[in-house]
């Protein structure tokens, strides 16, 4: 999907941006988030992050990265990236130069693929690439506190391996958040709730399919 990022402004519930600015098409554009007046917008494996002025939509430098970009969210006085491993970065806001490491552990073991991140005011949330899971990280120990099964919000019409839950956003109230996925077509507002199966068996989370 190289040659399709770009940059979008919706109103909620738009169909049609209200502002749109295409990408270069060597660049794989992905996890983004607002830091201060800016957003910063990852790349894939071009080891570079774009910094937007978020009013104006306009492009104000490329800097330097130093890992795979996958998602990023701010925490407090920095930003926290990730990038397919089991290992969240600290990083301050104004560079992303890397500040500290979080190791994501779920009963013991390394939790990989931590794809799109956002903070809820006390915790991080990480969508596992490629399954509709969450899971909720202290970002204090790196423990996994909770998961989430999101299967009900996937769009199940598609058949196509790449249309994968990838987009996450915590809301303002409590224990709600909006999900969507790369080559869905909706985003979805979900409550969570208890669930009355039981708790996802960490084996369905380490292996990749399933």
């Amino acid at each position: 999907m190289y040659g399709q990022s770009a940059l979008n402004r919706y109103q909620l519930g738009a169909a049609q941006p209200e502002n749109t600015v295409a990408l270069p098409p060597d660049l794989f554009a992905e996890g983004i988030c607002q830091a201060g007046e800016h957003l910063w917008q990852l790349t894939w494996r071009e080891r570079v992050a774009l910094r937007w002025d978020m009013h104006a939509m306009r492009l104000l430098e490329t800097v330097p990265y130093n890992r795979e970009g996958w998602g990023i969210c701010q925490v407090g006085d920095h930003v926290v990236t990730s990038d397919g491993s089991s290992e969240l970065i600290w990083r301050e806001p104004q560079e992303l130069k890397p500040a500290g490491l979080i190791r994501v552990r779920l009963a013991g073991e390394r939790l990989e693929r931590l794809n799109d991140l956002t903070w809820d005011g006390a915790r991080i949330w990480a969508n596992i690439w490629p399954k509709p899971y969450l899971v909720a990280i202290d970002p204090a120990s790196g423990q996994v506190t909770d998961v989430v099964d999101g299967r009900a919000a996937r769009e199940r019409f598609y058949r196509d391996p790449d249309a994968t839950m990838n987009g996450i956003s915590a809301l303002p109230t409590a224990g709600e958040l909006m999900l969507t996925g790369k080559r869905w077509r909706w985003l979805y507002h979900v409550r969570l709730a208890q669930s009355h199966r039981g708790p996802v068996r960490p084996q369905r989370l380490q292996s990749r399919y399933g």
